[in-house]
């Protein structure tokens, strides 16, 4: 039972609807109703600025961490159940709130921003180089789904590479890292199609993302 506790308080969590929130208590504005209609970072940074983009971005990369690394802690452990089990379980659980949130008809942003937060508490090194994949692909293209998807391959092959080279190799870690970058990849299914036909935007412009 304290398991499946903290499996549904980190989809509570995740579920959050940051960017929405933001949108109606600085805007007065629904963010699913204007630009890409996407409730994720990217967009809230197109329509509602650099400063709250930043913010909501930040926010929904803390969810994740937090679910990981303190949420884990003050829920009293399950002896059933393992640590490293226990904080995947609260990772997958916290992406899966954001993907569909309970907030908003279960149509949430793509996970992107949680889904780094909790690999940054999971798995920091293989996190830094998806970080860095990213920044050096969205900025050095312009295109944030380009970063995004990217990244999310990096970060599984980055993590179990690393597994073998330390002969540490997590199964469990691993196997979700791939489930949740394939999340990501498919949740950028209609990003990819415009990639090759070569109709996506570039980060700082308006349109779809």
């Amino acid at each position: 039972m304290l398991t499946v506790c903290l499996i549904l308080v980190s989809y509570v969590i995740g579920s959050i609807p940051t960017s929405i929130i933001f949108g109606k208590v600085f805007r007065g504005i629904d963010i699913r109703e204007h630009g890409s209609h996407n409730p994720g970072a990217t967009n809230t940074f197109r329509v509602l600025g650099k400063g709250i983009g930043v913010t909501v971005g930040a926010i929904d990369i803390f969810k994740g961490y937090f679910c990981v690394v303190f949420l884990t802690m003050l829920i009293p452990a399950d002896v059933s159940v393992s640590s490293e089990i226990r904080r995947i379980l609260a990772g997958l659980a916290a992406v899966s709130g954001h993907v569909w949130t309970m907030f908003a008809g279960f149509k949430g942003g793509k996970g992107v921003g949680t889904a780094f937060g909790v690999f940054l508490g999971l798995a920091p090194l293989s996190s830094l180089f998806a970080l860095i994949v990213w920044v050096v692909l969205t900025f050095g293209t312009g295109y944030v789904s380009l970063g995004s998807i990217a990244a999310a391959a990096v970060l599984p092959a980055s993590i179990i590479i690393l597994g073998l080279i330390n002969d540490n190799l997590s199964y469990v870690l691993s196997t979700l890292a791939l489930l949740v970058g394939a999340l990501v990849i498919v949740r950028h299914r209609s990003n990819i199609g415009r990639l090759f036909r070569g109709e996506e935007n570039r980060f700082g412009k308006r349109g779809k993302q």
